[in-house]
């Protein structure tokens, strides 16, 4: 472990160094989902024609168990009026089965899912909850918890025979993360899990020209040592929050910020859908996260290993800003390796990086190979007048159709669940070469997991992302940061 001392750098400190200028954060801003934008609303009449243009889609047909007319529904989605064209393709064919109904697509102007979470929740004090909910991992068991969706359990029992194309299609491991308590919440749509992405320009200037999939942390620290040019080129970096963080390390080094449990059910599920799938052995009814362990001696290594690779010059300041931020410098050839799913694809075609200019690996082995993941789907609100309606629209966008026109999918902004979706032709264009890597880190770890994501996750995450700052800015030591993390975090697992 090095003690050499280095100052921290600022954002913009960085971004000049960098040589990437005022126009960088520009640049990353692009799809900035702040913008405050109007809902749109859409009818089956308005959408005729649009419907059409479908035609050529494979479509799974879902029996009209409900009449349309007059009925509507709000869905919230994350971002601004850009995040509600993309999902806007896929009204059409939904409202065609609905004569009568009406979907209003309500963006919620969010920079993160916690915020988007928060303004929810502030939404339902006003009484003005939305009838769907598009969640995260990261809100799954806040909004199960606090018995603001609906259980789906009767639902997917009842219509069991047209999903079996869903289940079958879907790895077990992303329904089991929206699942609480025995019961599931919502249909993954698309997931991310925590993969590491390269520069192919920098490591083969290094003497790297692939990364063997078994590699180990050791190895990693070599190659990011190697790539590193003093204050102009940084081996790694990575964004101050849960997913995708040090906290890869912490899954690496066999750990995890709170202790693991699966709660009891799902079998229901399980022994239906997923009878003669192996993945499937073992699931529970959803993940327990029962109490903290943040100061476990195998997290103090992994976030001593991050201080280290800051102190060597390998990493730049965390304070770099948001994970658009990093993306940015990333495509400008400023980091050559750090943490990011399948959502990343589109961006770095936007931002200039053509096929072959960057790469996916798995992440490196330390005492394990474990991985991380987040996915996400839509809910059902509690407060809904028109559950069933809402219901048939996750159904829908479970569809191989929904995703073929909802370009938050289609266009490679995340992740599909569907394995079926996941091909060369997909990636072809602008994807990494290493494109399997995405969902091999499914197949491959057995015990890769979703992040922990309790009901209490909004603190949860700000008392994480405060003392991993703390650490890193060296404002106090790494076992100190963690054992006072330890001690904030407790309280609200006390019930």
């Amino acid at each position: 472990m090095s003690d050499q001392k280095r100052k921290p750098y600022s954002r913009r400190r960085f971004i000049q160094v960098a040589g990437l200028g005022v126009g960088a954060a520009a640049l990353t801003a692009c799809g900035d989902p702040t913008a405050t934008t109007a809902p749109v609303a859409t009818t089956a009449a308005a959408t005729t024609a649009a419907a059409a243009t479908t035609a050529a889609v494979a479509t799974t047909a879902a029996p009209a168990v409900i009449s349309g007319q007059g009925k509507s529904i709000k869905v919230a989605i994350l971002g601004d009026q850009s995040a509600t064209a993309l999902r806007q393709p896929m009204l059409a064919p939904f409202l065609a089965k609905y004569p009568g109904a009406t979907v209003e697509l309500m963006p919620v102007p969010s920079a993160t899912w916690d915020e988007f979470f928060n303004k929810l929740l502030a939404m339902k004090a006003a009484g003005n909850m939305p009838d769907v909910i598009n969640v995260a991992t990261e809100g799954a068991q806040l909004f199960a918890s606090k018995g603001l969706t609906e259980a789906l359990d009767e639902y997917v029992k009842r219509d069991k025979t047209e999903l079996t194309g869903y289940f079958s299609d879907v790895h077990p491991a992303l329904l089991e993360a929206m699942m609480y308590e025995g019961s599931l919440y919502s249909l993954p749509t698309n997931w991310n899990g925590a993969n590491l992405y390269y520069n192919t320009k920098l490591l083969g200037e290094a003497g790297f020209n692939s990364i063997d999939p078994n590699w180990t942390k050791d190895q990693f620290y070599e190659v990011a040592k190697k790539v590193t040019k003093k204050d102009t080129v940084y081996g790694y970096q990575w964004v101050n929050r849960v997913w995708g963080s040090w906290s890869s390390w912490m899954f690496t080094n066999n750990s995890n910020l709170l202790t693991e449990e699966k709660a009891p059910g799902g079998d229901w599920l399980w022994s239906s859908q997923y009878a003669n799938d192996p993945a499937a052995k073992g699931r529970g009814g959803g993940w327990r996260w029962l109490a903290p362990r943040a100061n476990d001696a195998a997290n103090v290594e992994a976030l001593e290993f991050m201080v280290q690779l800051y102190n060597e010059g390998i990493s730049p300041s965390i304070d770099l800003g948001s994970g658009n931020t990093l993306q940015g410098i990333f495509s400008a050839g400023k980091i050559a390796m750090t943490q990011a799913g399948g959502f990343w694809v589109a961006t770095l075609a936007a931002q200039g990086m053509t096929k072959g200019s960057y790469d996916v690996a798995l992440m490196p082995k330390w005492k394990s190979q474990r991985h991380h993941f987040g996915t996400a789907g839509y809910m059902v609100s509690k407060d809904s007048k028109n559950k069933d309606l809402g219901w048939e629209f996750v159904k829908f966008t479970s569809t191989n159709e929904a995703m073929n026109l909802d370009k938050s999918v289609a266009e490679n902004r995340n992740t599909p669940v569907r394995r079926s979706m996941m091909t060369e032709a997909r990636y072809a264009a602008n994807g990494p070469k290493n494109w399997k890597v995405f969902y091999d880190t499914l197949d491959k770890f057995p015990d890769t997991g979703p992040i922990p994501a309790p009901g209490s996750y909004l603190q949860m995450s700000s008392i994480f992302s405060k003392y991993t700052g703390l650490a890193m800015a060296k404002e106090q030591p790494v076992k100190t940061a963690l054992d006072n993390m330890q001690k904030e975090l407790e309280p609200l697992f006390k019930k």
